[in-house]
């Protein structure tokens, strides 16, 4: 078991996680306040954009193949090296998605 440094940009917070445990599980016990919903890789809620590092993330559903290379759900990101990441940003498609939503309901 390898432990990495996980730093939160902007925020001062830093982490040891295990290549064997989830960031969110490691945020969680440190008693950090990482957004979550589902635990499953598909809400998006613990979206992490990686700022540096590499992270595995098995059976992610919540993103593309492309945007998995960028982003992190911490509810299933395993770090693979040290890592920084950038708390709350979204993949571009969902920022997308969310202001077509917006847009629509103002035109309601």
């Amino acid at each position: 078991m390898t432990e990495y440094t996980v730093e939160f940009v902007g925020t001062g917070e830093e982490i040891q996680v295990s290549d064997k445990e989830t960031v969110l599980s490691a945020c969680l016990e440190a008693g950090i306040a990482q957004e979550y919903s589902c635990r499953v890789g598909m809400c998006l809620a613990c979206s992490a954009k990686i700022e540096e590092g590499d992270v595995t993330q098995p059976a992610v559903r919540g993103l593309t193949e492309a945007e998995a290379q960028n982003y992190a759900l911490t509810c299933m990101a395993r770090p693979q090296s040290d890592l920084k990441l950038d708390r709350g940003k979204y993949p571009p498609s969902i920022e997308e998605d969310a202001a077509a939503g917006a847009a629509a309901a103002d035109d309601d």
